[in-house]
């Protein structure tokens, strides 16, 4: 097991946290404020860096004691989406971002994990050369020039 950090020529792997919580996707942009408040986020020269997965259908059954009430028959509901994101190896800020994601949750229970990672973190090098970044490629992120009219 790898249990601390390298370099390559173009990245470092850094010993960080992965953050995992689930929501219905209409909480996300609720619960992100909040964590952003703490933490930035920050990768590189990008900030508010996070993952969100498509839909799913979360299964459970409220049992004695539940907000809810207890119940017999497995809810399902859709809609519901994970999100990830990275903070340093920091217990502290750690503790700090779960408070925040469980007081802004509409859960009673929220699903919460942290896991210890590496993680990538570019060098910065110059990349204008490199054919495979996006900034020196087309493609639907680059704004196209509307074609020329010859009858205009």
């Amino acid at each position: 097991m790898i249990d601390s950090g390298f370099e390559t020529t173009s990245v470092r792997m850094e010993l960080l946290l992965l953050v995992t919580f689930q929501s219905p996707a209409s909480d996300v942009d609720r619960i992100m404020e909040a964590v952003v408040a703490i933490a930035p986020l920050t990768m590189g020269k990008y900030d508010s860096n996070a993952y969100q997965s498509a839909h799913g259908i979360e299964r459970y059954r409220p049992l004695e004691g539940a907000a809810a009430g207890a119940e017999t028959e497995l809810r399902r509901r859709p809609g519901t989406v994970e999100v990830s994101f990275e903070l340093p190896d920091d217990q502290a800020l750690a503790a700090r971002i779960v408070e925040a994601i469980f007081q802004v949750h509409s859960y009673q229970e929220p699903v919460i994990r942290i896991q210890p990672i590496l993680a990538s973190r570019s060098k910065g090098l110059d990349d204008r050369s490199n054919p495979n970044r996006w900034w020196n490629a087309t493609g639907d992120w680059k704004k196209v020039a509307p074609p020329v009219r010859e009858d205009a």
